[in-house]
């Protein structure tokens, strides 16, 4: 699976980690099983037996919900969702957004789940977790991996055809995902929670030189990998919706919105009006998380209003349609 490490939200008790230069450091995920489609291995992919727990605050567990939804899996991995803010008891679950609070276990909060999975865990208690029913453990808690098990394992329960990681695109998919990660998924959070100017600045510099190249890049082609929607662009669509309504001021990043991209915001806009992907982005959640989690960057805990962006807006994406990649 990934080569480098996506792990998502963590509770927002914990602090985020930096190295001796004050750069933010991304730690590893501790759960890294598989489901396979067909027999062998202790995880097979089973209709309702496997259940996703997300916040629809995070980035890194949006790009499952998007796998989800745009698969048509929303029948055979149902979801439950954490609050937008961690509290005392670090994340609790959520009643609304088709999630009445913890449908699987029945639990108050996620760490409890970490608990029930393997009773003497101390690590950092974060989303999203892909949880086996039928085992009664976290089979995974990397999104990166959680992305391509949705996209394989499940094609037997998928409602359409999309394959999100076709072979012949192996190679170029994974080449995208890692400048992505690097500098734009990860980059807005080594912008935010640096702790010198020598590490902010040259944070900021990457990202919106890793902007500005797939800027250029999308003036030629409609999706990051030609013409075809990969799990690139889902990897890609989360840190965009929340740029200039969070990433922008919360985190400092604000050489440039995504808005003043013609080609990326034309791009955003294509992905967000794909069938199903809307109902993942829940503005609401995404700022009171981010602007109520981080006192340290935010101390009054104020949501500020806006940006009033239309992501249902018309754009010109389609004049790459049916063109060779």
């Amino acid at each position: 699976m990934s080569g480098y490490l996506d792990s998502g939200l963590w509770c927002a008790t914990d602090r985020p980690r930096t190295d001796e230069t004050g750069a933010f450091v991304r730690e590893a995920s501790q759960f890294r099983r598989r489901v396979t489609a067909h027999g062998g291995g202790r995880h097979r992919a089973e209709h309702g037996r496997y259940h996703l727990y997300v916040s629809l605050a995070c980035p890194w567990a949006h790009r499952t919900l998007l796998c989800r939804a745009l698969k048509g899996l929303e029948e055979a991995v149902p979801v439950s969702v954490v609050e937008p803010v961690a509290g005392s008891q670090g994340w609790v679950f959520s009643a609304g957004h088709g999630a009445t609070a913890d449908l699987a276990n029945a639990l108050h909060a996620l760490h409890e789940l970490y608990t029930l999975a393997q009773p003497a865990y101390s690590g950092r208690v974060t989303v999203p977790v892909l949880w086996d029913c039928a085992a009664r453990c976290i089979v995974n808690n990397e999104s990166a991996d959680i992305l391509r098990i949705l996209n394989d394992a499940f094609r037997a329960f998928q409602r359409t055809d999309l394959d999100l990681y076709p072979p012949a695109l192996r190679g170029r998919i994974n080449a995208i995902n890692r400048f992505v990660h690097e500098n734009v998924n990860d980059g807005v959070y080594r912008c935010g929670f640096a702790r010198s100017q020598a590490a902010y600045g040259l944070a900021v510099r990457r990202l919106f030189g890793a902007l500005d190249r797939i800027e250029r890049r999308l003036a030629r082609q409609r999706y990051l990998v030609g013409d075809c929607l990969t799990e690139a662009d889902l990897r890609l669509f989360p840190t965009l919706v929340r740029f200039d309504a969070v990433y922008y001021l919360h985190f400092k990043c604000s050489v440039r919105r995504i808005a003043d991209y013609p080609n990326l915001s034309g791009y955003l806009r294509d992905i967000y009006q794909l069938p199903g992907v809307a109902a993942t982005v829940d503005m609401d959640h995404i700022k009171r998380h981010y602007y109520l989690s981080h006192r340290d960057l935010n101390p009054a805990g104020i949501v500020p209003a806006g940006p009033d962006t239309d992501f249902a807006a018309p754009h010109d994406r389609l004049r790459f349609q049916d063109r060779p990649t």
